[in-house]
């Protein structure tokens, strides 16, 4: 019989050792919690880093992917299939700024459409290669394909890739008046954020950034692209997280959450830009794959609902009123931010560097958490967690953190 042991032995044998995994085997999940194949229980406030909005196995989901199951799994983008052609007709509207739609895999490969949909727009308006320029905002996380690192303004995710493809500047996330400065020389095509970091700490917008940063491209003649690959379906409190912010974007990106689980990425073309790639100028061999699209369709139906919006609101309160209790008896945390349930605990200098330390005690207590650099903690669950999960949860924490404090 093989065990736990013997699989781990094979992943640190046969994996590229790019992942520093938990030595535990997932093995069956419903709602937010899941389950190892030794039979041990833990509740899920990762979701697969913010993948599994509708948690584990949604029985919605599972209907649809069974009913395309009997049906065709992949045609190539030669041929139509109806889930992918009604999934685009539904992304356009529920989006309320779309014109069209490219289907993908995943959030690098919309993300990478999006910077060659930029730079092919930028071509048709008849702007050289030097002012073709993107303006992305450190701390941010757009992928790990090599355009996508190179607009990920952080060093640790580039060291070692160079040279990187020009093209790209960087000013920092929340400065209008950086951001003035870096599009002043009339030579910058689009900026590029996400309205909540995720990977850069689980930091939002401040307040009227998002509108003073359209108003920018505006004068410019930049386009805004959107990267709402974390922030979208749902997590943030409505379906996007930009709505919450009055702006309108010419570009968006998504993934994650899009499929439920089962990995599908889109990119959403404004009227500005909808027409600029034809016929040869981009594709993919899976993207739009009946199976996904499926999922996807379902997911963004139940994702869009007002149900799962009073969910994230109320379970967001909750969640934040939770970890102030925690915090008054423990005083861990400088500050929790964030959007919904897209919420980050930013550690005490008194304890910088240590959120790994804290996911190994969670893990230990039957918690499955994430982090946002060294600082953060991160929140993330299922967007339909009930109360009996978020208690249990947080029950867990509790426990967690009194013993990392060495109070437990």
């Amino acid at each position: 019989m093989t065990t736990s042991a013997d699989l781990i032995a094979k992943a640190q044998q046969y994996y590229l050792p790019i992942y520093r995994q938990r030595e535990v085997i997932l093995d069956r999940g419903q709602g937010a919690r899941v389950w190892d194949s030794e039979g041990r229980d833990y509740v899920d406030f990762s979701a697969g880093i913010a993948v599994c909005g509708l948690g584990h196995a949604d029985p919605d989901l599972l209907a649809a992917l069974n009913e395309q199951a009997g049906k065709i799994w992949h045609t190539s983008n030669v041929f139509h299939s109806e889930p992918p052609l009604r999934l685009a007709e539904e992304l356009v509207a529920a989006s309320r700024f779309a014109s069209r739609v490219f289907l993908c895999n995943s959030g690098a490969e919309a993300n990478e459409a999006a910077i060659k949909l930029v730079r092919k727009y930028a071509a048709s308006q008849g702007r050289t290669p030097d002012k073709r320029v993107i303006v992305t905002f450190r701390g941010s996380f757009h992928g790990r394909t090599l355009a996508a690192v190179t607009a990920t303004a952080q060093p640790k995710y580039q060291e070692g890739y160079e040279p990187l493809p020009p093209g790209f500047r960087y000013v920092d996330f929340n400065d209008i008046t950086q951001l003035e400065i870096a599009m002043a020389a009339g030579d910058v095509a689009a900026v590029m954020l996400e309205p909540v970091q995720g990977e850069g700490g689980v930091m939002p917008a401040a307040p009227g950034f998002l509108s003073a940063v359209r108003e920018l491209c505006d004068h410019h003649g930049a386009l805004l692209v959107l990267d709402e690959i974390q922030s979208g379906m749902g997590r943030t409190g409505t379906l996007f997280a930009h709505w919450q912010d009055g702006v309108k974007p010419d570009i968006v990106t998504l993934a994650k959450a899009l499929g439920g689980g089962f990995p599908i990425g889109a990119m959403l073309a404004g009227p500005k830009v909808a027409e600029v790639m034809q016929f040869g100028a981009h594709g993919t061999t899976f993207g739009g794959n009946p199976l996904a699209a499926a999922v996807a369709r379902v997911a963004l139906r139940k994702l869009s609902s007002p149900a799962i919006a009073n969910n994230v609101s109320r379970q967001s309160n909750a969640l934040r009123a939770a970890l102030t209790k925690i915090d008054a008896e423990l005083g861990l945390f400088a500050q929790v931010r964030g959007r919904g349930l897209m919420l980050g605990a930013v550690l005490k200098p008194a304890y910088a560097g240590r959120a790994g330390e804290i996911l190994d005690h969670a893990a230990a207590h039957g918690l499955l958490m994430l982090q946002a650099g060294p600082d953060v903690l991160r929140f993330v669950p299922p967007l339909n967690l009930t109360d009996a999960e978020l208690t249990e949860g947080c029950a867990r924490l509790h426990a967690a953190l009194k013993v990392f404090a060495g109070r437990g």
